[in-house]
């Protein structure tokens, strides 16, 4: 790569690192890709190997050339000529990252019969948080079904409250699962039915 240039720049809260790269002349193209997180957003190349094989082709002419695609670029990241596509590639991350659910209060959910459950949901690409995602609770096992839902706030986090089913001779089985357009996630926990008193025992 004969010459290239790299700027980082924020857009509506958000920070995009904008490279534009001349591919040497094994393939005679300027390449721009923008970026979120490492992610590849939008991309735009160019072929110069018309110029490249022309008379007037010299390193100097290349460089302004490579310099004007990657202002030009940078110009329509920042006045909203590439919202549509970067919205879009932002989802295709979105989509293909997935997200996670996460009990907070791993060791205190479960007091005196009372479930009381703090979730969080990111997104697994960088942990995050990841608002509006859809949470069902639900008890296996249990003599009579219940299923308990919520949403994630802007902060991604979410508390859900209700009464732990009676405890019969099977075990328990707490399911969490959590639901958006980005993907899917499931965590269980399981809760111990009370011990089997051997006949006889006082």
């Amino acid at each position: 790569m004969s010459s290239g240039f790299n700027t980082d720049i924020e857009v509506g809260g958000r920070v995009f690192h904008v490279q534009t790269e001349d591919r040497g002349p094994e393939y005679f193209v300027i390449d721009t890709a923008v970026y979120h997180n490492g992610q590849v957003l939008y991309r735009h190349s160019r072929s110069y190997e018309h110029f490249a094989k022309s008379a007037e082709f010299n390193r100097q002419d290349l460089r302004e050339r490579v310099e004007e695609q990657h202002r030009c670029v940078i110009e329509d990241l920042q006045s909203g000529v590439l919202d549509a596509e970067v919205a879009a590639g932002l989802q295709k991350v979105a989509r293909s990252a997935g997200i996670q659910v996460q009990l907070v209060n791993t060791k205190s959910w479960l007091s005196s019969g009372e479930v009381s459950l703090e979730l969080e949901t990111v997104r697994r690409a960088d942990l995050t948080p990841a608002p509006d995602v859809e949470v069902e609770v639900t008890i296996e096992g249990a003599g009579q079904d219940a299923t308990y839902c919520g949403r994630s706030d802007d902060c991604g986090r979410l508390v859900l409250r209700f009464p732990l089913p009676s405890l019969g001779k099977e075990d328990l089985t707490l399911v969490i699962r959590a639901s958006s357009e980005a993907g899917h996630d499931e965590i269980r926990f399981g809760v111990r039915a009370k011990p089997k008193v051997p006949a006889g025992a006082a």
